[in-house]
């Protein structure tokens, strides 16, 4: 069956989306300080520390405004303070090849960025990206106590920061047309003669 054409179909239409009021993508680094206890383990068997992040949330802890001159006309932006919890876990790779997570600890960090975001917009933030590293390694053995390892980790969180609004358009508008139906006529299958065996059958009368 053939779609109907709605050419020409264009109307007053009122709309729900989401207007977006500013956007920025930066990359923010965080440095952490873990320190974590070994159990029967010596400063000698331990051949890496690695880890990895988990980003958990962001916040939005408060927003000032703040009076700019941008192409030589004012205006009022935003300085935003944004709250962000992640976690870090460590992972230690002895000499012998084998690699145990030794600590998870969660992290709160705060930073500020300048946007357009008047009250009742909402911040959002997505991670696109989420690394870290032991940038600091210093491995202790106290006196009949466990080894102990204090690590300065570096988090390097690269981050997409919107600012958006739920609102109601009118807009002139097409309405969308389906596409036509791909033609398919699968051809019938033409009679076929099974193979006959003459060596055997049949025999040529004498």
């Amino acid at each position: 069956m053939q779609a109907k054409s709605l050419s020409g179909g264009q109307e007053l239409l009122c709309i729900n989306t989401t207007k977006v009021y500013d956007w920025i993508v930066n990359e923010a680094t965080f440095d952490v300080s873990i320190c974590v206890d070994l159990e029967d383990t010596d400063c000698d068997e331990v051949d890496t520390v690695t880890c990895e992040v988990e980003p958990l949330k962001a916040v939005v802890l408060n927003r000032q405004d703040r009076e700019f001159i941008i192409d030589g006309e004012p205006i009022t932006l935003q300085l935003v303070t944004i709250q962000k919890t992640f976690e870090v876990t460590v992972f230690v790779t002895k000499t012998n090849g084998a690699t145990c997570q030794v600590d998870s600890q969660t992290f709160t960090r705060c930073e500020q960025v300048i946007l357009c975001a008047p009250e009742g917009t909402k911040v959002k933030v997505d991670f696109t990206d989420v690394d870290c590293f032991v940038c600091v390694l210093e491995c202790n053995r106290t006196p009949g106590g466990p080894l102990t390892l204090e690590l300065g980790v570096t988090v390097r969180l690269c981050q997409s920061i919107q600012v958006t609004f739920p609102v109601t358009l009118e807009i002139v508008a097409e309405f969308c047309q389906p596409r036509e139906i791909l033609p398919f006529n699968p051809a019938c299958p033409t009679p076929a003669i099974p193979l006959q065996c003459p060596v055997l059958f049949p025999t040529t009368p004498e």
